[in-house]
């Protein structure tokens, strides 16, 4: 294993890297560190993540361990007669830039959460840092409070039908009865309390105590499906992590039930028949080349194709996760750490006493074509969340993750061919222009010449969008040793800490 001269961060948020640094510096290993990030995200990043979400962490230790630690949503259900009851969820019109778009919440779209579970299971079988010390940066974050920054500010104004809804998120996120905005000051003293009661409880309370109760009763009087039996019932899976070769790499990434790695995996087989040798970065040819894979990709995936041939159940695979934020960690001993975690837009539902919002996972209209909750209970929803490492030579070259649903896999693709194919730097490989294909119209960011837009203008109908934006993801990478990218269109930074 060779030894590293740093450790490098790339999350979401400043204050979320500041927090991984913080436990880096006080001699935790990756694990801590992005653990404790996971946790201030929870508080830095509420509009994106939340402990009531769900979220995996692909992890490989300098020994060689490699490990994929599920902690996503499950249906709800368990000990319910659902003829006997009428999910409560209801539409909210969210004004995107671009369009409006419906979301459903309410106590009837909370699916099983995950992210508290998941953090404490990787933190016992990967940390080395006492709990109470990776609690720290989150615990004072929530207690001392935050300004809004631009993006935190803008992603808040823009679901605030969601985020106040309730009586708690407006005593969070109103001040002088207006939603907050990009420098105002918020704090969450309530999640600040129950993370300080968490190295004694282990999050025994939220899953089979007392909040636990208190849950399941707002769901019985308020029609939601959760119950204390589905939060008791709910379980991490450590799955092996699919492994896909790209030239002379190996993609380490998502498997079943997530299909967003296999179809990462299924366009880097795709490009790998392709020489790239020749061609300019973002030139005309190397556009169509990109938007060529991408459509090509999504027939198969129509196909029921994929990197590995899975094979399905006939169950139609719900993919969740719009709302969504990663991190990236490397330390300066060889352990690195791949999260990605999603609340959905939330359901509008707090924990009492807890400053926590539960996910609306269970009532995305799209996402449900069979109609709303038709699978049963305990079932790991699918994911296109895909964190993911790049290995050459049994050593990890990259580390590196997305959020912006179907966007992930587009995101993640582009950016890993722009620095194995075209030696692009990594920030600058984060920042390029993107191309998505929705399916019906190629998606361009501004930054291909006009010769490019041409190209694929004689091939599809194009978008061009006059800004970079979050909808084409948030790609937030390591390379271990060397650099970090943050993404701007959701906020990235990167954080450096020289040995």
């Amino acid at each position: 294993m060779k030894k590293l001269n740093k450790a490098i961060v790339a999350t979401g948020h400043p204050l979320v890297s500041n927090a991984a640094i913080e436990i880096l510096q006080q001699g935790g290993n990756a694990f801590d560190a992005t653990v404790g990030a996971g946790f201030a995200g929870a508080v830095a990043e509420q509009t994106l993540t939340s402990l009531g979400g769900g979220g995996f962490l692909l992890a490989r230790t300098n020994g060689g361990k490699e490990v994929l630690f599920d902690f996503f949503t499950d249906t709800p259900g368990r000990g319910l007669d659902s003829s006997e009851l009428e999910p409560h969820f209801f539409p909210v019109t969210i004004h995107f830039p671009g369009s409006d778009q419906d979301f459903n919440i309410g106590l009837g779209s909370v699916a099983v959460p995950g992210n508290l579970k998941g953090f404490l299971h990787v933190h016992k079988r990967l940390g080395r840092l006492p709990l109470e010390e990776i609690l720290q940066p989150a615990i004072h974050l929530a207690r001392d409070g935050l300004e809004l920054n631009d993006w935190q500010g803008y992603f808040l104004n823009l679901l605030e039908p969601i985020m106040t809804y309730s009586p708690e998120g407006r005593k969070l996120y109103t001040i002088n009865g207006k939603c907050a905005k990009q420098g105002d000051h918020i704090t969450n003293p309530e999640i600040g309390d129950f993370l300080s009661n968490l190295p004694g409880d282990q999050g025994e309370n939220f899953y089979n105590g007392d909040l636990a109760k208190t849950i399941e009763k707002n769901m019985r009087s308020g029609q939601g499906l959760l119950t204390a039996a589905d939060l008791a019932a709910y379980q991490v899976i450590e799955r092996t992590p699919l492994s896909i070769g790209y030239r002379d790499y190996t993609l380490l990434t998502n498997p079943f039930p997530s299909m967003g790695g296999s179809l990462i995996g299924l366009a880097l087989s795709l490009l790998e028949t392709q020489d790239t040798a020749k061609l300019k970065y973002h030139s005309p040819a190397h556009a169509l080349q990109t938007a060529k894979l991408m459509t090509e990709v999504e027939l198969l995936r129509e196909k029921g194709i994929n990197a590995v041939s899975l094979e399905q159940s006939g169950e139609r695979l719900r993919l969740f996760s719009r709302g969504t934020t990663h991190i990236s960690v490397a330390d300066g001993e060889g352990n690195v750490a791949s999260m990605t975690c999603s609340n959905g837009e939330g359901s509008g539902y707090f924990v009492p006493g807890t400053g926590i919002m539960l996910n609306n996972m269970m009532g995305e209209d799209d996402l449900h074509p069979e109609g709303f909750h038709a699978s049963p209970p305990g079932q790991r929803v699918s994911s296109m969340m895909s964190p993911s490492l790049l290995l050459k030579n049994d050593a990890v070259e990259m580390v590196i993750g997305s959020g912006g649903s179907k966007r992930i896999r587009t995101a993640i693709t582009q950016v890993i061919s722009s620095i194995v194919d075209f030696n692009i730097p990594v920030q600058e490989a984060v920042e390029a222009p993107r191309i998505h294909w929705d399916g019906e119209m190629m998606q361009v960011e501004p930054g291909y010449s006009q010769d490019a837009i041409n190209v694929l203008q004689k091939h599809w109908p194009v978008n061009l969008w006059n800004t970079i934006d979050v909808y084409f993801g948030g790609v937030h990478t390591v390379l271990p040793g060397i650099a970090g990218g943050g993404d701007p269109r959701r906020g990235g930074s990167v954080r450096v800490l020289e040995k």
